[in-house]
């Protein structure tokens, strides 16, 4: 990548971490209320956190990150990478419950691994002109 590529480049990964960032506190903040003050089990309010953090998620990445308009082709191709996302973090919290580890580990290991897969999606796909 030539010099005039890297800054825009950079600024959209920086753009990427603080939607990310931003996303993953909405769905750290659901998950421990719901878990702490309704006792919802840890599966269920990993589900719930992650639809809202993906709708914070979209909005963001769309006109923020990827400097893109909200058009029906990228909201489905969000739509899949975000059920692909979702089966993930469904799986890793459920994995974590049924080892018996705490609702806190199985949250840690969602937030370092979903953001990660759904950034490389997104960036090969979901927002490929």
């Amino acid at each position: 990548m030539n010099a005039s590529g890297t800054a825009p480049e950079l600024r959209r990964f920086t753009r990427f971490l603080v939607s990310g960032a931003t996303s993953t506190g909405v769905h750290v903040g659901i998950t421990v209320t719901l878990v702490t003050t309704l006792a919802t089990s840890p599966v269920t309010a990993n589900c719930v956190a992650f639809l809202c953090a993906t709708a914070c998620s979209y909005l963001l990445n769309t006109l923020w990150s990827f400097s893109s308009r909200l058009r029906n082709r990228t909201l489905g191709r969000f739509a899949g990478v975000s059920l692909l996302g979702l089966g993930l973090t469904m799986g890793i919290s459920w994995t974590a419950q049924t080892l018996g580890a705490s609702y806190w580990a199985g949250l840690a290991w969602v937030v370092l691994i979903v953001p990660v897969f759904t950034y490389l999606a997104h960036r090969a796909w979901t927002y490929r002109d």
